[in-house]
């Protein structure tokens, strides 16, 4: 028992040592939410905002280690453009921690550098690549929900929401929502804020969570591309009949009511395409896949396809591997996967050529269906 009491007595030679080091360094930390946060950028940072696969995840920190420890240890690797160290209400870290860097290259170095650093004796630093979830789940919103009216209420009440996914839940009696946010700091900022907000503003009770994705594995080897996970069948069938001959042309979608009167009326949705005509043999139009599978959801009025791309390592054939989530407005599950692409000229460029892998894994799902 006395040696569990002693576990959580703060050790003051090494607080005194971490207010000596501030006072030299000159360097702030700010606590917020039960976190103490170093940058994000700070003051002398030169650059933009760091992407995706910029941050790593910290754990198994000893309890009184503190900012005068690690952020020396992961600056050492490359410029520090933010550094969050998670804390109790006792004055103890909690365990673990997370280091942004300005490119995933540096986040990369940090693993290979730091994953099983000893800070002390029989204390080994777990260095892994950060999720960075970017994305909530919504549940038990009206029925009526419009997309449009949804992302205006959320950019009101909370920062960074960029684009929404509506769900009808089974019944038709509530809808649910997938939404995007700019970065996994305003998503959590987010959680935390919506379910009283909506409550306070609309008197719904909703419930707020994280969208759950697969996790990849420290350590584990980069697994080659296959065929994503897809949505429900009847919808997959619906899009591969919209890149087919058909008998039968689609039927025009009804526009989405309006979320709340408090923000506005329905927003109008454009009819389908023309549909094939039965006896003409099918042929793909010279498009690449990126364009055509937005081609496919919009003979059906789905909406444009929101695409999540992670870069998640290099592997040692010399191909970058990304994990994807395409969202399709209207239906309740993404499509998911891994794939591969060559480095590129730059990060636009490789960007636009992993999601032309990734809308080629979607399409393939569609055909298979």
């Amino acid at each position: 028992m006395m040696e569990k009491f002693s576990s959580q007595v703060l050790n003051p030679e090494r607080l005194k040592a971490l207010e000596i080091w501030l006072q030299e360094t000159g360097i702030k930390l700010n606590q917020v939410n039960g976190q103490r946060k170093y940058g994000g950028p700070p003051d002398d940072w030169c650059g933009a905002a760091p992407g995706m696969g910029c941050e790593v995840f910290i754990s198994q920190i000893p309890r009184d280690i503190f900012e005068d420890r690690l952020i020396p240890l992961f600056r050492a690797v490359g410029p520090l453009w933010e550094f969050r160290l998670m804390m109790n209400f006792s004055g103890q870290n909690r365990g673990f921690a997370y280091a942004k860097y300005g490119s995933p290259a540096l986040a990369a170095a940090a693993i290979r550098t730091l994953n099983g650093h000893a800070l002390e004796p029989g204390a080994r630093l777990s260095v892994r690549r950060s999720t960075e979830k970017r994305q909530i789940c919504l549940v038990g919103l009206p029925a009526n929900t419009g997309e449009e009216q949804l992302l205006q209420v959320l950019q009101e009440l909370s920062e960074g929401a960029e684009a929404v996914s509506l769900n009808s839940e089974p019944g038709g009696g509530s809808a649910s929502a997938v939404v995007m946010y700019a970065s996994h700091h305003v998503a959590s900022m987010a959680k935390k804020v919506l379910v009283e907000a909506f409550k306070k503003r609309f008197g719904l009770s909703v419930t707020v969570k994280w969208l759950s994705s697969a996790k990849l594995l420290h350590g584990e080897p980069p697994r080659p591309p296959k065929a994503p996970s897809s949505p429900l069948k009847p919808h997959r069938r619906a899009y591969l009949d919209a890149v087919q001959p058909s008998p039968e042309p689609p039927l025009a979608p009804q526009p989405p009511p309006p979320f709340s009167r408090a923000v506005g009326g329905a927003s109008s949705v454009a009819g389908p395409a023309a549909p094939v005509s039965p006896g003409a043999p099918f042929r793909l139009p010279p498009v690449d896949e990126v364009t055509l599978l937005q081609g496919v959801c919009e003979v059906y009025g789905r909406g444009e396809p929101l695409y999540h791309l992670q870069y998640l390592c290099t592997g040692a054939d010399g191909f970058l591997y990304f994990s994807y989530q395409v969202y399709v407005p209207g239906l309740a599950t993404p499509f998911t996967g891994t794939v591969q692409t060559l480095p590129g000229p730059n990060p636009v460029a490789v960007e636009r050529e992993a999601q032309k892998a990734t809308a080629q894994q979607v399409l393939g799902a569609l055909y298979r269906a």
